[in-house]
């Protein structure tokens, strides 16, 4: 090896194990599946790694475990009524239920420690579908596969005798898949945010939107922040609870909102690879704008009980064949049956 790539091979381990490790236990569950062949990966695997890395916290999600909900609404401008038949796109309004919340598996983690955050929510249409979807602060997966991440969460996970990640297996990770130093290059320049209501939270995996003619359109949104942006402060880096605190002044003096955005893919742009953001050039449809004006503890709170699983899709949409969706419903009904088969037994333990 020569020395400047033994110097770049440093500079991303070195990266990694500093800043990276609450970015790594983020995308767990959008990785997570049963839909891998049982002797090679599940997602019981992967949901054990994850409480390796995050501890066992019964009762709460196994990932973005720490989090609010809000509710509000979206009123639909009509102008994606031309891309999908569905009727939250018709112009008028749909109530929503939604959380925003940090990354990896303790509900106790300092927000500070946590640099990327989640947007979720569920519209309520009038003939009783819903449309859920998880979105997140981040433009692209940082692996190419459920195979890789599995590796890599394993590679990044404490050595029992120093209790940090060995960067030899970093480094070995590396090596071996060179794909993830865009996901490294990104994250170096990375400024979080002082709050969840200026973040751009991004769909990452494409879905199709059907129109009334039955023609289908590849796309991805974006939930772009009317809340300008400000970076995070050093006293907010002693405050465990800053975010949350941070959303309930801001909607105790008023609603929040944003924008959500769809980018129509071109052709040549890929539906099932996560990993590469689309063009900036591409054609965008602003369509409608996202109301919230309430946030409510989660435990027992209107969130708690919705599994955001993002194939839960009203007529007019559909998955693409990004096979990340299809794992990511997996892992999110696995986590969803524990935690509220552990919550059932506590609130039993109580009578």
């Amino acid at each position: 090896m020569n020395i400047k790539a033994h110097i770049n091979r440093q500079t991303f381990v070195r990266l990694a194990l500093v800043g990276i490790i609450p970015l790594i236990l983020f995308v767990l569950f959008l990785w997570a599946g049963g839909w891998l062949t049982p002797e090679r990966l599940t997602s019981d695997k992967l949901v054990n790694v994850l409480q390796q890395s995050g501890g066992l916290h019964e009762g709460y999600r196994r990932n973005h475990a720490k989090g609010m909900c809000v509710l509000g609404k979206f009123i639909s401008n009509g102008n994606a009524s031309t891309l999908s038949r569905a009727s939250v796109f018709s112009k008028g309004e749909s109530a929503v239920t939604g959380r925003f919340a940090i990354a990896g598996g303790n509900p106790g983690a300092p927000d500070y420690t946590v640099p990327v955050r989640s947007m979720a929510l569920a519209f309520q249409q009038a003939n009783g579908e819903q449309w859920r979807t998880g979105m997140n602060a981040m433009p692209f997966f940082p692996v190419s596969s459920v195979e890789s991440f599995y590796e890599l969460q394993t590679a990044t996970l404490p050595d029992a005798a120093t209790g940090k990640p060995n960067p030899e297996k970093l480094a070995a990770f590396v090596t071996k898949h060179p794909e993830i130093k865009p996901f490294f290059a990104w994250a170096k320049q990375y400024i979080p945010s002082a709050s969840w209501a200026s973040d751009r939270y991004n769909s990452l995996n494409a879905f199709r939107l059907i129109d009334k003619a039955g023609k289908e359109h590849l796309v991805r949104w974006s939930m772009v922040p009317h809340a300008s942006f400000v970076p995070i402060s050093d006293a907010d880096k002693q405050n465990k609870d800053f975010l949350q605190q941070d959303l309930k002044r801001r909607l105790e003096q008023g609603s929040l909102e944003w924008d959500l955005v769809f980018t129509l893919a071109q052709e040549g742009d890929k539906g099932n690879d996560a990993t590469k953001a689309w063009p900036a050039d591409r054609k965008t449809v602003n369509a409608g704008t996202l109301v919230l004006n309430k946030t409510l503890p989660q435990q027992q709170g209107p969130c708690n009980d919705i599994n955001f699983d993002p194939l839960i899709l009203p007529d007019g949409m559909a998955a693409s064949d990004d096979p990340i969706l299809n794992a990511r419903s997996s892992a999110y009904a696995k986590s969803y049956n524990l935690r509220t088969h552990e919550q059932a037994q506590h609130a039993g333990e109580k009578l």
